[in-house]
């Protein structure tokens, strides 16, 4: 069994989770998420509280949906049970101007004595092997050389 969350919501938020249930354009997930707040909601303000089994029987959804939620209603607040958490990963860009150049000049040079022509895997080896770049795959290859056409 997991740890029990307790979800007590205040008028205000059960105004917003409501209109958020019932009009408008939102996301599905966000949706689903006001209905299960509100079915959970143990506060003052609720009438009738449904038990999860109910709610996930109703909305067809799993009883660890309905259990995420209310977590994450009780530890991060209302806004981010709803929207989810902005991912926070921040990815250094691998390839520049300057690297996309020397490849763009050396697929354009004469390949390799044994070969005819210059391969994706034969390029993503070379500007490797040249101290271009520490590694890099065929594909990245192919998706800087398809935008130079």
């Amino acid at each position: 069994m997991m740890k029990k969350f307790t979800v007590t919501l205040t008028k205000d938020e059960r105004d917003v989770l409501k209109q958020n249930a019932s009009k408008g354009k939102h996301k599905s997930q966000k949706v689903l998420n006001s209905l299960i707040l509100i079915g959970c909601d143990e506060g003052e303000h609720q009438d009738a509280r449904s038990t999860n089994e109910e709610i996930s029987r109703v909305l067809k959804i799993s009883m660890r949906k309905i259990d995420r939620a209310k977590k994450r209603f009780v530890v991060d607040g209302l806004d981010v049970a709803l929207n989810g958490r902005k991912g926070s990963r921040a990815y250094t860009k691998k390839m520049d101007g300057d690297f996309e150049a020397h490849l763009v000049a050396l697929s354009c040079s004469e390949p390799p004595e044994g070969f005819s022509r210059w391969s994706l895997r034969l390029l993503a080896d070379s500007v490797v092997k040249l101290d271009y770049i520490d590694s890099i795959s065929h594909e990245s290859i192919r998706r800087i050389l398809k935008k130079r056409t």
